[in-house]
């Protein structure tokens, strides 16, 4: 059995021009996906756009007659020539990334698989289903998420919400990507595991520090900063923490009884 894991790392050894060109290769790849999505998007731009103004009109009163905008008359403010065209450039682009992630993440998956042991190398579908799962599911909560935080940002300051629709789709957008990167959390916890960078132990003793990273990183990660969208986003992450842990010592368990089996 130990013969056969140094054979497989040798097999899969690379010299630094084939890392670099078979990164280029793959980042093509990637790109050429993301400009396919974009195109998909920009073709649903009208369906999109409808989509992302409802968390808007769903944080606002269903009726007032001492406010401007309500749910009866909601809508979006253009202030700006440009705006229109920005924000449909904006879904394109993000919404291209977020259709091509399965692509993009079957191409990390082959930019990594030459390193891995031979019994890892069949990893790539479940890296691939998994990871896609996770983005859309952060994505998801950051959604279900916006209305809420929506109603705590508008009423804050007092002020009469009118908003333009160029910043407040962008701010709808960069949450949704921003949740479904953060998702990937525990997936770059396995990789650095497969790859002999962490083990369990390191992720056990580091887990005082794993709940402040966590709150860190979403706090940054999404552009609102509200309590309630920190709150619904850190839980998870943290649970995705524990669930890395939990499939590191199945792996290492799972080897050492490879290994006295051989």
């Amino acid at each position: 059995m130990t013969e056969e894991v140094e054979q497989g790392r040798a097999e899969g050894e690379m010299t630094l021009m084939e890392h670099l060109t078979e990164l280029r290769q793959r980042i093509i790849k990637s790109v050429i996906a993301i400009a396919v999505g974009a195109v998909v998007c920009f073709i649903f731009k009208d369906q999109i756009i409808d989509a992302l103004v409802k968390p808007y009109c769903d944080a606002l009163p269903e009726s007032d007659p001492d406010r401007l905008v309500t749910q009866e008359n909601c809508a979006l403010v253009q202030t700006q020539p440009l705006e229109g065209f920005s924000l449909v450039m904006t879904i394109s682009g993000y919404g291209g990334l977020m259709l091509a992630t399965p692509v993009v993440l079957w191409q990390l998956w082959q930019f990594i698989v030459p390193g891995l042991y031979p019994h890892e190398k069949r990893y790539g579908i479940p890296f691939v289903f998994t990871g896609v799962s996770l983005f859309f599911l952060g994505s998801a909560l950051a959604y279900w998420s916006i209305p809420r935080a929506l109603d705590f940002l508008l009423n804050i300051g007092g002020f009469e919400p009118l908003l333009s629709p160029g910043p407040y789709v962008s701010f709808v957008v960069k949450m949704l990507v921003a949740a479904g990167i953060g998702f990937q959390f525990p997936l770059i916890l396995i990789v650095l595991q497969l790859v002999g960078i962490l083990n369990v132990k390191q992720l056990r003793s580091g887990r005082r520090y794993a709940v402040v990273g966590i709150v860190v990183l979403v706090a940054i990660l999404t552009p609102s900063g509200d309590p309630y969208t920190l709150m619904i986003l850190s839980i998870p992450m943290y649970i995705f923490y524990e669930s890395a842990i939990a499939w590191g010592w199945a792996r290492s368990r799972r080897n050492r009884k490879s290994v006295n089996v051989a």
